[in-house]
């Protein structure tokens, strides 16, 4: 028996890729469902574990680079203990291309996963603000979930599809890095810089806004008068922070991660390696 310790080389990522996207998009429903439901608890924890740690009054950049760090949870848990997120699952598409995935099947895949993203991070949202975790620190776990949710209901259309964009781009590339890894720890590595990087820059995942807007709207419509008192604040200050205000948020920056995912790892990755003349089983292009 051999035992390999080197990391899995591109093209042999590539083949990897084909194959889980197959996989993946060939799931019954109900497995497809609830595994999307355990994606989006388990980016729900990220995201709770970035708000908690970003509640601290640290210098900018240091408290972005520590919530991008927290976040990585949630990916780790995807990956790891295995669930399907529909961000991750753009990369379905370098199946797609080749004809081993159609039409019909990438786009039930992703609805699939889609919804079951959203019921599970909602219920988690749901379970943590039952908690009242927002009244940690202070008051100031719950005052900074309100301003991450506020702000990304001020984004414009363009900028939440760019930031949308750029997002994805790092989770699709962190997803595919770990096509190299043999073991769990490589897998790790892989996962956090990518994704410590998209959010200590800000750009928008729309899972994560599963959970990050709604906790936000929980407490904002929910929260008793005593937590306003603690942190000498009203709802009112929160005027943009609407169901509507989400929905606004959910649309372009889905449209984002689409495109960032799909087109510009995915089909990039499936052209290089892929596409019928760089395969290696292809004869003279045919």
């Amino acid at each position: 028996m051999r035992f390999h310790v080197d990391a899995w080389l591109p093209p042999e990522m590539a083949e990897r890729a084909e194959s889980v996207g197959a996989k993946k998009a060939s799931l019954d429903s109900w497995t497809m469902l609830a595994l999307g439901i355990l994606a989006g608890a388990f980016i729900a924890l990220g995201a709770l574990f970035s708000t908690t740690i970003t509640a601290s009054p640290l210098p900018y950049g240091v408290n972005r680079m520590l919530g991008g760090l927290a976040f990585s949870l949630g990916l780790i848990l995807v990956i790891v203990a295995g669930a399907e997120l529909f961000t991750g699952n753009n990369l379905i598409v370098m199946a797609w291309a080749n004809k081993k995935v159609t039409t019909a099947q990438l786009l039930r895949s992703w609805v699939i996963v889609y919804a079951g993203n959203l019921i599970g991070a909602m219920a988690t949202a749901v379970l943590v603000f039952l908690a009242k975790q927002y009244f940690f620190g202070a008051g100031a776990v719950g005052k900074n979930a309100l301003a991450i949710a506020q702000n990304k209901c001020n984004l414009g259309f363009v900028q939440a599809v760019a930031l949308g964009i750029l997002c994805n781009v790092l989770v699709c590339l962190a997803v595919w890095l770990c096509y190299s890894a043999r073991t769990t720890t490589d897998k790790i590595v892989a996962i956090i810089f990518p994704i410590t990087a998209f959010v200590a820059a800000g750009f928008e995942h729309c899972v994560a806004n599963m959970y990050y807007i709604p906790i936000g709207l929980l407490i904002k419509t929910y929260a008793p008068p005593e937590y306003w008192n603690l942190i000498h604040d009203s709802a009112s200050s929160s005027a943009a922070l609407t169901w509507m205000g989400m929905l606004r948020n959910l649309v372009p920056v889905t449209l984002g991660n689409t495109f960032g995912g799909s087109l510009m790892v995915g089909l990039v990755y499936w052209f290089i390696y892929l596409r019928k003349p760089n395969r290696p089983d292809s004869s003279d292009g045919k």
